[in-house]
């Protein structure tokens, strides 16, 4: 099991108790203004438009904020001007990162991101010095306790689901990107809700980190997932199990 991905699970539990909800509608916002820049704003034409406003209704932001949101990215409503920018580079123990961001300030940002991974014992890295580790896939997570294993299997692989593993409690799918809602779609028809869906960058392989290194970089994961510009943060780590479950 991927060590970031069970940082993933307790990201999301704790965001249903998680009091800086202000910040999670600000990332979830910018997420969606972006995609609407991008490709308009129907959801039916727009997929990662589509993402980001069930992902935004998973997390109870009011319809208001959303439909602002795309009315700011298709230049209906005035609107800051962001860009989205993904950094590489090394974590504690050499772990590689890909970390994705949406900023109005690109030199704010890089300088932000250089000391947060230095004070952690980390460095940013050049364009492509990491990438090459990762494949940028769908997942679809899926709560074990409710499902039948075959059951979710079948509904998934039908749908053209690439792969299914189960990571403690939950079924995760993989699926090619353009296959994400196509798969989720599947799985509702056959009576399976899913949790989250995600686009996500895949490694290729795992680095086993533990000890210090591991507790310095899930402080590293904490500090980034906290920072305003960062969306998500991707990882080759393979953390520790009695690290994460005491930062869970």
């Amino acid at each position: 099991m991927a060590g970031h991905s069970k940082w993933k699970q307790i990201k999301r539990k704790k965001a249903v108790l998680d009091a800086k909800r202000g910040q999670r509608f600000t990332k979830l916002i910018r997420e969606i203004t972006v995609a609407a820049r991008g490709a308009g704003g129907n959801l039916d034409g727009n997929p990662r438009l589509r993402l980001a406003v069930d992902t935004a209704k998973a997390a109870n932001m009011p319809s208001e904020n959303i439909e602002r949101a795309i009315k700011k990215g298709t230049g209906e409503l005035e609107s800051v001007q962001y860009q989205e920018i993904a950094y590489e580079g090394y974590g504690p123990g050499g772990v590689a990162l890909y970390v994705e961001t949406v900023t109005d300030n690109m030199n704010r940002t890089v300088a932000e991101l250089r000391r947060v991974l230095e004070r952690h014992g980390g460095s940013l890295g050049t364009s492509g010095s990491v990438a090459w580790q990762f494949d940028r896939k769908g997942q679809i997570y899926v709560d074990a306790s409710r499902y039948d294993e075959v059951a979710v299997l079948e509904a998934a692989l039908d749908s053209g689901a690439e792969d299914i593993t189960r990571e403690d409690t939950e079924y995760v799918i993989a699926t090619a990107p353009p296959h994400l809602h196509q798969v989720r779609a599947g799985l509702s028809a056959a009576g399976i809700e899913s949790i989250q869906c995600e686009l996500s960058m895949i490694p290729r392989a795992e680095v086993d980190v533990v000890g210090s290194d591991a507790e310095r970089l899930v402080r590293l994961f904490g500090v980034l997932d906290d920072h305003d510009d960062v969306q998500k943060v991707h990882s080759n780590a393979n953390v520790d199990e009695k690290v994460l479950a005491e930062a869970g």
